[in-house]
């Protein structure tokens, strides 16, 4: 069983920045696959950032690349993502997910789900 507890989460201006952390259970966290999805009101949930366990391999979605970072600490068992650049578009709850089996963009593939942060851009 894994948990995830997501943080950083608030309303900052579109231009701002915000960091988001996700807090992982699990003795095996460095196997996992790591992504960031969000999902806006009356939209479905899509894929934002991926990384592997190793944290060499990161994909993005194309409208976050060249403004997000996704990042992992092993030794603390935490996923980051840094968001510059913020448009109101970004706006929605923030989930960080655990896949153990490949790095995907599809939330199927994802086993393990935090609660969500909120982020909101306002104009």
């Amino acid at each position: 069983q894994v948990q995830l507890v997501e943080s950083g989460g608030g309303l900052v201006q579109a231009g701002g920045s915000l960091r988001l952390s996700c807090a992982a259970s699990g003795r095996t966290f460095r196997s996992y696959f790591m992504g960031w999805f969000r999902q806006a009101p009356g939209k479905e949930r899509e894929f934002v950032a991926g990384i592997t366990w190793s944290g060499d391999i990161t994909h993005y979605a194309d409208s976050v690349k060249g403004r997000f970072t996704i990042s992992r600490d092993n030794a603390k068992n935490m996923v980051f993502l840094q968001m510059n650049s913020l448009k109101p578009d970004d706006t929605a709850v923030y989930y960080c997910a655990v896949s153990t089996t490949i790095l995907s963009t599809t939330p199927g593939t994802y086993r393990y789900w935090g609660q969500g942060t909120q982020v909101t851009v306002s104009s």
